[in-house]
């Protein structure tokens, strides 16, 4: 009987942690310019038109200002989501390609702020 119920907690154990991994590392939601991919704070997330596919381009001061959505150590692609690695040497997540970001001057849930600035070279990641 032990050896069962220690199956079936490593068994668990074993599913929590890979659908943990296979979670999305932001969700859709809605923003007053319309829907949006948000992070797990509710905020915002944005693409920049400077960026390749995969590769991104806001380093620096651009990065203090539209500070990157981090994917953790060990995080692994699956389906539209990859991890793309920036200039410093940490990882960020990409939607279909295209890494995201928040914007600093987005204070609260649901501020778009950052839709069209930079000579319109940042867009609000669409779902």
């Amino acid at each position: 009987m032990r050896t069962l119920l220690i199956r079936f907690a490593v068994t668990g154990l074993a599913f929590a942690v890979v659908s943990a991994q296979a979670a999305a590392p932001a969700m859709p939601g809605q923003t007053p310019k319309g829907p949006a991919l948000i992070d797990a704070k509710n905020m915002t997330l944005y693409t920049f038109d400077k960026d390749s596919a995969g590769k991104s381009a806001c380093n620096g001061t651009c990065a203090a200002n539209w500070p990157a959505l981090t994917a953790a150590p060990g995080s692994a692609a699956s389906g539209d989501w990859t991890v793309v690695t920036r200039d410093d040497g940490t990882t960020q997540w990409a939607y279909k390609g295209k890494p995201l970001y928040t914007f600093a001057k987005d204070t609260k849930p649901g501020d778009a702020n950052g839709d069209g600035v930079f000579n319109g070279a940042w867009h609000i990641a669409k779902p």
